[in-house]
């Protein structure tokens, strides 16, 4: 019977490295949480022109508005920029850490 060496994991670069795509999940809640709430209360707050500077986001996410589906689309779209922009800081971090 022979015996093979296991190998442990180093437990500080396990302790230091980030779950990235936890992060971008995160990030994607928070900006899409975000975007989602603020359209809600502008929505509920209402007035002749409701959110004139938020409605400029529909420059950059198409189908955007300040309604009740503009703001499941705003969050959609901030979702998909806060899980990229928080796996990116994942990763980053990572490979900063353990060198």
């Amino acid at each position: 019977m022979t015996m093979t060496p296991t190998r442990e994991p180093n437990l500080p670069s396990t302790l230091l490295s980030l779950n990235a795509r936890a992060w971008g999940i995160a990030f994607g809640l928070v900006l899409g949480g975000g975007l989602f709430l603020a359209t809600i209360f502008l929505v509920i707050k209402g007035g002749p022109t409701p959110g004139q500077h938020l409605q400029l986001l529909g420059a950059f996410f198409p189908g955007y508005r300040v309604s009740l589906l503009g703001s499941l689309v705003g969050f959609v779209y901030a979702f998909v920029l806060g899980y990229a922009l928080g796996r990116v800081i994942g990763e980053v971090y990572n490979r900063l850490a353990l060198r």
